[in-house]
């Protein structure tokens, strides 16, 4: 069993003495779970994701490696940083930014990588999940705030699964109906923006896909026109609206993240 956490958490003392970790929760009170005044990898392990946020030449935005955000010191800057309020991992996508060639949606996500620095790459089969507590602080119209993305296996550059969350506060789960595109949207949810949620994403049994948010789970079959690809997690602002705004888009905070492969 492999188990790559990133998780916010704060100290207490103990009737001993010794320390204790205590773990948010969807109901938690962000603004005593990290240390406001480090950077994301300060907070959390940031050894197994790499960082794509919104800038560099058109076509090839600009990609962050684990070992620059790593660390109380480690990489930070407008797109991705700690919230200095609660210590929040922020995620910030102005609607107009460098894209990747294949979407007209700029982002600053994490992309799962392995330890030893290769990209993940894992097989449907056995159970995958990647958990999350997080806020949308702001939207302008949807963000997508995590994803299961093919990997090798064919050509298709497309999800497996995407979570949005709108500005209405709806949380919708699109599943991809083919390498070749087509999504299917599924409401899964309601939180006013701002307020603090969790999710569950995965898949088990090389078949089904398992979504839980705030408690609630629901299943959906993978078609089997995907059983040839490996996949991979991604999380963070993946803004769904574009325009020539630099001050419009969407700003997410996450307080745990957690990816387990079984």
């Amino acid at each position: 069993m492999r188990i790559r956490t990133l998780l916010i958490y704060v100290t207490t003392a103990t009737a001993a003495g010794a320390l204790a970790l205590t773990t948010p929760t969807a109901s938690a009170t962000p603004a005593i779970l990290a240390s406001p005044t480090v950077a994301p990898g300060g907070n959390f392990d940031l050894s197994v994701w790499e960082l794509q946020e919104p800038v560099g030449s058109p076509g090839s935005p600009t990609t962050i490696p684990p070992s620059r955000l790593k660390g109380a010191n480690g990489f930070q800057d407008a797109y991705f940083y700690t919230d200095t309020r609660d210590g929040a991992m922020t995620f910030w996508a102005p609607e107009k930014g460098v894209t990747t060639p294949n979407s007209h949606y700029a982002r600053s996500e994490l992309r799962e990588m392995n330890r030893d620095g290769s990209p993940a790459n894992w097989s449907l089969s056995g159970t995958h999940r990647l958990d999350a507590t997080l806020r949308v602080v702001s939207v302008t119209s949807n963000v997508c705030v995590g994803q299961i993305h093919l990997g090798t296996g064919g050509s298709s550059t497309k999800p497996l699964l995407e979570l949005y969350y709108r500005s209405s506060g709806d949380i919708v789960l699109g599943t991809e109906n083919s390498p070749s595109g087509g999504q299917t949207p599924h409401t899964v949810g309601h939180v006013p923006v701002g307020k603090t949620w969790s999710y569950t994403i995965g898949v088990s049994g090389g078949h089904t896909i398992d979504l839980t948010v705030n408690g609630t789970t629901t299943h959906y079959p993978i078609p089997s026109s995907f059983n040839g690809y490996k996949q991979y997690f991604k999380a963070g602002s993946y803004n769904q609206s574009s325009s020539d705004s630099t001050t419009k888009g969407a700003r997410v905070g996450f307080y745990k993240l957690t990816v387990s492969h079984v």
